[in-house]
């Protein structure tokens, strides 16, 4: 089991060695962030849905850890986040699907004589 908000501090942490040693990609991540967020069409709480949604998908422990926390703090209920992650697991389930496909394909174009 996970300790979220341990994970938390441990990333943040964990960030600032990077921004030590190379501190342009932190603000050019920064820039990247703030530029998703800029145009103001979505509310605080259904980008952090978002970015938990594709967090799941991505299988990124930090990422979970720092929307969580933010969705939170956007006043995202349990419910509205259970029903963005059946999104994900629907999505991502119709990738494997799709590709599960084109491997076939790929199998069978490798495989013909």
């Amino acid at each position: 089991m996970t300790d979220w908000k341990q994970a938390l501090d441990y990333n943040m942490g964990n960030l600032g060695n990077l921004v030590k040693g190379n501190g342009g990609i932190m603000k050019g991540y920064g820039e990247l962030t703030k530029a998703a967020a800029s145009k103001g069409a979505l509310c605080d709480k259904t980008r952090e849905l978002i970015a938990l949604a594709v967090a799941a998908t991505t299988r990124c422990d930090g990422c979970i850890a720092v929307h969580a926390a933010e969705a939170v703090k956007a006043g995202a209920t349990r419910d509205e986040l259970l029903e963005t992650l059946a999104m994900a697991i629907a999505l991502n389930t119709g990738a494997a699907t799709i590709y599960s496909s084109r491997i076939l394909e790929a199998f069978d174009q490798f495989s013909a004589k």
